[in-house]
C-alpha cells in the first residue's frame, strides 16, 4: 500500500481539529473531535478515525499539541532540580531585578517551578571566551548526582557559567550524571540556546526539564499506537518558532513546543496570504480556551527572540504571537466588585459550554453567542455536537438577574466584553508597536474567530476581513505547511567596524556543517535544505537588540550591516543615533523543505444564488431582527452576500452585519467588506 495521505492534528483545551491532504485529488477534509486531557493519545487517534485517514496510508503526520503548555499552566510537570556553576545556584530563582507590573500593589511575581532546596552547584568555571579557568571537579560533580538521584527527582536542568562559548563541562556532567542516576532526564542549556544572558538560558533549560519526562512519555506513546496501526511516514511536531521538527528531535528539546500551539495558524496564513495576494494581514484564532492574535507582514510571520511564559524566558526563537483568555469556554462571571468579566477562566472540554449539555452550568462565551442567534441549534459543532440554547438561557439567567437583566441582554454584553478584550489583544501587537491596523486585512480563523471578527475589523477600522476555507481547522492546516526548522546561534559580542568577515563566516560555516548533519539524518537532501543567517546588533550600551539580515555576498558586509540596522531601528523605535554601533550574536536559520498542500480553486457558479434560509439574531435592547442564513459548503467563488447574514459551515461559524459586504475568493475564502459605521448591532 503506497502512503500518500497527509494529515495534521491539532490538539486544543476544547477540540482537537484534524485536516486530511490527498495530494492525489486535492481533496481536503476538515473535522473536529472532542480533546481528551485525561487520555491524550486517545484524541489524536480518533481524530483520524473522524478523517477516515488509514495510518497506513499517510506518508506525513503534523502535529501540534498543549500537552506541555499545560502541564506548565497547572504545574503538573516534573520534579526537576538544577545544575550551576559553584556560587551561583541562584542564577534562575533570583531572576532580573525589573518589575513589570508598576503600580499593582497586589502584584506577585508567578511562583518558580522549583525551591532552592532544588538548586546544586558544581566546581567549575569557564570564562566568556570559552577558556577554562576552573577545571570540572568530577568528584564534586558525581557527589552532585548522587543526591540527585537519591532525592528521587525526575529531571535535572544543567546550566554551567559560559557554557554557551564552551559546553565541555555540561556534556560531561551529562555523563556523570547518566552512570550516578541513570532514569533522571536530563537537559544541558548549551543544547538549547548558545547565546549569553545566564538567567534567560538557565530559565530556558528549567521549562525544558519541567516537561520533558511529560513530553517524552506521551510522543513514544503516540508513536507506539501509530506503529501498532501500521504508520511508516514522517512523524513532525509543530515548533514556536513556526516550524516544525521531527518527533524524536521533540523529545530532546521539547521546550520547542511550549509555544507551538497557535504556529501552525499564523505559518498557514503566511502561506496563504502569498495566494490570495494580501502580504499583510493581522490574524486572530478564537478556539475554545483563548485567542490567539498576530502579524503577517510582506507574506512572512513575525519571528522574535525573548518569548516568555508566565514572566519565564525562553531564549529561542518564537512567532510573535499575543494570547489572552478570550475562546468560546471562557466563562462570564461577576468579580468582587459587581462588575460582568468573560475570561480567562474557562470551562475547558470538560463540562465544557452548557449548551454542550456535558454537565456545565456556568454561562460561557459560546451560550451567549447561542442565545443572541450567532450560533443556532439546527448546526452541530463539528456536525454532531448539537447544541441547547435552553440550557444556554438557564445559565445566563442567574447572573442577569442579579445585574437586573434579561438573558440575552446579559448575552450581548458578554459577547461585546469579549470584542474589546480581542481588540486590546489586536491593539498590542498593531499600535503599540507602531503598526497601523487600516493597512492590513484581519485573517480569521478558529471555531469561533467569525463570530467577533467583522465587530473587531470596524472598531479597529479595519477596512476587510478574510474568513479562510476550513477557517475552524485552519491551524491544523496551516502545519501541512510548515518545514522542518533548526535554530542555530553563536554569542560574538564585538563592535561592527572590527568585524572580521573570514571570522563571521567560519562560525556560520560551523553551524551550517552541523545543520546539514542533522538534516541529512532527518532524511533532506541537499537541495531541499535552506539557510538563513542574520546578526543581532545594538547600538553600543544598549541591553537589546535589533536582528539584521548578514549580506552574504557582501564585499564590506559592516556597510550593509549598518545601514539596515538603522533603518530597522527608525522603523521600530522611531528614531537612529551616531553611537557605535556592536553586534551580540551571529545566528542560522536551517530549513528542511517539505512539499506544500496546494489550496484546491473552488468552482463558479452557473445556476442560481444559494438556499438561503432565516435566523433570528437579537441586538441591542432585545430587538430582533432576521438575518440569512447561508451554508457556506453551498458558496461558489464569484457569489455575493449582502449583510446582515450568518454563513454556517462544518467546523465554525461567521456573522456579518447590515451593510457588511461579503464575496466569496477563488479558493473559498470569504472576503467580507466592512461598513465604517453601524448603529443597529
Amino acid at each position: 500500500m503506497t502512503a500518500h495521505i497527509r494529515i495534521a492534528v491539532d490538539v486544543g483545551g476544547t477540540f482537537t481539529d484534524v485536516v486530511k491532504l490527498d495530494p492525489g485529488t486535492g481533496e481536503l477534509r476538515f473535522e473536529k473531535v472532542p480533546t481528551t486531557p485525561s487520555e491524550p493519545t486517545s484524541g489524536v487517534l480518533s481524530a483520524f478515525d473522524k478523517a477516515g485517514a488509514d495510518t497506513r496510508e499517510v506518508s506525513t503526520f503534523n502535529h501540534g499539541s498543549t500537552l506541555g503548555l499545560n502541564s506548565l499552566l497547572t504545574r503538573t510537570g516534573a520534579r526537576i532540580a538544577t545544575v550551576a556553576t559553584a556560587g551561583f545556584r541562584d542564577v534562575y530563582l533570583l531572576g532580573r531585578t525589573d518589575r513589570r507590573v508598576m503600580y499593582d500593589i497586589a502584584y506577585r511575581k508567578p511562583a518558580p517551578l522549583l525551591e532552592r532546596y532544588d538548586t546544586f552547584e558544581v566546581v567549575e568555571r569557564s570564562m566568556f571566551d570559552g577558556s577554562v579557568a576552573i577545571p570540572l571537579d568530577e568528584e564534586d560533580a558525581r557527589r552532585v548526582a548522587r543526591e540527585i538521584g537519591a532525592r528521587g527527582y525526575e529531571a535535572v536542568a544543567v546550566a554551567f557559567l559560559h557554557a554557551y562559548a564552551n559546553p565541555d563541562h555540561e556534556l560531561r556532567m551529562r555523563e556523570i550524571l547518566a552512570e550516578e542516576a541513570p532514569d533522571v532526564e536530563v537537559t544541558l542549556s548549551h543544547d538549547l540556546s548558545r547565546e549569553y544572558r545566564e538567567y534567560e538560558r538557565t530559565s530556558t533549560a528549567v521549562l525544558d526539564a519541567y516537561i520533558k519526562p511529560i513530553m517524552r512519555s506521551y510522543l513514544r506513546a503516540l508513536e507506539s499506537e501509530l506503529d501498532e496501526r501500521g504508520f511508516d511516514g514522517r512523524f513532525l511536531m509543530s515548533r514556536s518558532g513556526g516550524g516544525a521538527m521531527t518527533a524524536s528531535a521533540a523529545r530532546e528539546q521539547p521546550v520547542n513546543l511550549i509555544l507551538s500551539g497557535p504556529a501552525g495558524g499564523v505559518v498557514g496564513a503566511a502561506a496563504f496570504s502569498k495566494l490570495i495576494g494580501r502580504p499583510n494581514l493581522i490574524t486572530i484564532d478564537m478556539g475554545g480556551t483563548s485567542l490567539d492574535a498576530s502579524l503577517v507582514q510582506n507574506g512572512a510571520p513575525v519571528l522574535y527572540h525573548g518569548a516568555e511564559f508566565e514572566g519565564l524566558p525562553i531564549n529561542t526563537p518564537s512567532l510573535y504571537i499575543h494570547t489572552i483568555g478570550a475562546g468560546g469556554g471562557s466563562l462570564g462571571y461577576l468579580d468582587e466588585a459587581g462588575a460582568l468579566q468573560v475570561g480567562p477562566k474557562s470551562a475547558g472540554a470538560m463540562p465544557g459550554p452548557a449548551a454542550y449539555g456535558r454537565g456545565g452550568t456556568e454561562p460561557t462565551f459560546t451560550d451567549a453567542a447561542l442565545a443572541i442567534g450567532y450560533l443556532g441549534v439546527d448546526t452541530p459543532l463539528g456536525g454532531e455536537l448539537a447544541l441547547d440554547r435552553e440550557r444556554a438561557l438557564e445559565a445566563l439567567a442567574p447572573i442577569a438577574a442579579e445585574l437586573e437583566l434579561t438573558p440575552t441582554q446579559l448575552a450581548r454584553g458578554m459577547v461585546q466584553i469579549s470584542n474589546t478584550k480581542i481588540m486590546g489583544a489586536v491593539r498590542a501587537i498593531t499600535i503599540e508597536l507602531g503598526h497601523d491596523p487600516q493597512d492590513f486585512a484581519l485573517l480569521s480563523f478558529g471555531g469561533g474567530g467569525g463570530l467577533v471578527a467583522v465587530d473587531v475589523a470596524r472598531e479597529l477600522g479595519i477596512p476587510e476581513v478574510i474568513v479562510p476555507p476550513g477557517q475552524g481547522a485552519f491551524s491544523a492546516l496551516g502545519m501541512l505547511m510548515a518545514d522542518v526548522q533548526h535554530d542555530y546561534s553563536r554569542t560574538s559580542i564585538q563592535a561592527l567596524d572590527e568585524l572580521d568577515a573570514e571570522a563571521a563566516d567560519a562560525l556560520f560555516a560551523g553551524m551550517e556543517a552541523e545543520a546539514r548533519a542533522t538534516l541529512a539524518a532527518e532524511g533532506f537532501a541537499e537541495d531541499r535544505m535552506r539557510f538563513n543567517r542574520v546578526v543581532a546588533v545594538r547600538y553600543s550600551g544598549q541591553e537589546h537588540a535589533v536582528t539584521v539580515d548578514y549580506p552574504v555576498e557582501s564585499a564590506d558586509p559592516r556597510v550593509e550591516i549598518r545601514g539596515e540596522f538603522d533603518r530597522l531601528h527608525l522603523r521600530q523605535y522611531g528614531h537612529t543615533m551616531d553611537d557605535p554601533v556592536e553586534t551580540t550574536t551571529l545566528r542560522l536559520g536551517a530549513v528542511g523543505v517539505v512539499d506544500k498542500p496546494e489550496i484546491p480553486k473552488i468552482d463558479r457558479r452557473s445556476g442560481d444564488g444559494p438556499r438561503t434560509r432565516v435566523r433570528e439574531v437579537v441586538l441591542e435592547g432585545d430587538r430582533t431582527r432576521d438575518y440569512a442564513l447561508v451554508a457556506r459548503e453551498e458558496l461558489f467563488a464569484g457569489d455575493v452576500i449582502d449583510g446582515p447574514a450568518v454563513i454556517t459551515e462544518h467546523t465554525a461559524t461567521t456573522v456579518l452585519h447590515a451593510g457588511d459586504r461579503l464575496e466569496v475568493g477563488a479558493y473559498g475564502e470569504l472576503v467580507i467588506s466592512i461598513q465604517n459605521e453601524l448603529k443597529e448591532v
